[in-house]
């Protein structure tokens, strides 16, 4: 056979290119391999499990009279979560991300039974082995989650669906918070003090159904979007390999500048300090019921911020990043007013008492600033790769530090400090240290959606990882040697 001139080989190449980026006929959807229905589906995990155990949280120190137990139990639980989490993304590249998740969901139901035994028996070492089962359980449902939430849905709607998922696990504690105000919500709650024994068999009743709801989940190579791009998948061939790619992953100059964010997102655990401190019990209960619907105003506005098709995607990490800074800015300087008032005259409100609203939005303030910061900070993970390998790795890396970030603020905070100005002052510091490391990601940072924004329809592109965009460019350059050897010109 004779070989072909340049011009043919030329030709030939264009051909197919263009074969390969025609569309494709559309694919029959099926209804539970849809990414709304695996939204649903990590959404309720979500609001069942870790929703449940904020929702005891959110009555500050689980609901307990004294915080200093459940912070030393949640220490524990955020220490094994951070290095659970590091591992969870290699682990859940190899055995698949709907056993993680349903790995990930067997231990909490254990930690709100230590719980209750505390509370009704005084039992210490099941809060203990409660928090050990959750710890490792959560890490994997940590990893996996986040690498769900964000790489499952089309680009185009990856805001949209994160506040879905953020909305059902913020629903969690909305459910939550409306058991524990129904059940403590008489005229002796009104003082300082502790829930009753039965809230905790509800929640333990409820997570139980967690573990088994997260094997519907749809693995990720049959998920059908709804613009015909598929989930790219390109995890290592081996756990030893899988270890490697999370070892460059840390390594990565973005993830570096971002760790100091990482911390300070969700280092503020004062707060339960500071409802226990300050709230009665009935008191604590409608804080925790009613500053979720904050959250989820919060969500619903960072949300659509960065999914506003007006804005190219850069804008849209640059606003968000302003929105961010202002919220923690008003926030905190909100918090540290009311603070200094109460550490010279501590009260002990309820929701009849005058002063309740001053100190209930300095909670609602902190939870909407960090639940800004968090929708914004997974939207811009997401949009450092187009691989889900590489996102399970980068979920695992940001919740992993989350983590430890959580543990240490338990930690301090299972000491009385003076009047709080030792917990406040770290956070103060640590949101400070962030800002100019975050910044310099963003200035950067060049989202893989603006590469693709041009791709049709049920279209699955040839390049479908980050490396193997490099095999893209290698063909573009062999395909214009042979262009220029035939006496033309791209």
């Amino acid at each position: 056979m004779a070989e072909k001139t340049p011009h043919e080989e030329a030709a030939s190449i264009e051909a197919a290119q263009v074969s390969t980026t025609s569309p494709r006929p559309p694919e029959k959807r099926i209804w539970y391999r849809t990414t709304l229905f695996n939204a649903f589906v990590i959404g309720g995990v979500g609001f069942i499990a870790p929703g449940l155990w904020n929702a005891m949280n959110a009555l500050g120190a689980g609901g307990a009279q004294a915080p200093f137990l459940v912070n030393a139990a949640n220490a524990l639980v955020f220490g094994l979560m951070g290095f659970v989490c590091l591992i969870g993304g290699p682990l859940a590249n190899r055995i698949g991300l709907h056993w993680t998740l349903f790995l990930g969901a067997v231990g909490y139901p254990l930690y709100s039974a230590g719980l209750y035994t505390n509370n009704r028996y005084g039992n210490v070492w099941f809060v203990l082995v409660g928090a050990v089962a959750c710890g490792l359980s959560a890490g994997l449902f940590w990893a996996s989650e986040g690498a769900i939430a964000i790489g499952y849905p089309e680009a185009s709607k990856r805001g949209r669906y994160l506040n879905i998922w953020l909305w059902f696990r913020t629903g969690g504690p909305l459910l939550g918070g409306a058991i524990v105000l129904a059940l403590n919500h008489d005229s002796a709650s009104k003082k300082k003090g502790k829930v009753g024994y039965d809230t905790y068999l509800v929640f333990v009743a409820l997570q139980t159904v967690a573990a088994p709801l997260a094997l519907l989940l749809s693995p990720p190579e049959k998920v059908q979007r709804a613009d015909g791009t598929r989930v790219i998948m390109k995890a290592e061939t081996s756990f030893k390999r899988e270890l490697q790619a999370l070892w460059r992953a840390c390594k990565q100059k973005e993830i570096l500048l971002l760790l100091p964010v990482f911390w300070a997102a969700y280092f503020n655990q004062y707060s339960g300090n500071f409802q226990t401190y300050y709230f009665g019990v009935r008191a604590r209960a409608l804080i925790g019921f009613t500053s979720n619907f904050g959250t989820l105003l919060s969500s619903q506005l960072m949300s659509t911020l960065l999914d506003y098709k007006g804005l190219a995607v850069k804008k849209r990490l640059e606003w968000g990043y302003y929105a961010v800074v202002v919220l923690h800015i008003i926030a905190w300087v909100y918090g540290w007013v009311v603070q200094e008032k109460y550490t010279a005259d501590p009260p002990a409100y309820d929701w009849e008492d005058a002063g309740f609203v001053e100190g209930y939005f300095v909670l609602l303030l902190w939870d909407f600033a960090r639940q800004a910061l968090q929708n914004w900070l997974y939207y811009l993970v997401s949009t450092m790769t187009d691989n889900l390998s590489q996102i399970t790795r980068y979920s695992g890396i940001l919740r992993g530090q989350e983590s430890f970030a959580q543990a240490v603020s338990y930690g301090l905070n299972t000491r009385r400090w003076e009047g709080g100005r030792v917990p406040l002052a770290v956070n103060t510091i640590l949101l400070g240290l962030a800002a100019y490391p975050t910044w310099l990601v963003v200035r950067d940072h060049i989202p893989v959606e603006t590469t693709s924004t041009t791709t049709p329809p049920n279209h699955t592109p040839d390049v479908e990882s980050d490396t193997e965009k490099s095999i893209e460019a290698s063909s573009s350059s062999d395909k214009e040697k042979l262009a220029l050897g035939a006496g033309t010109i791209s």
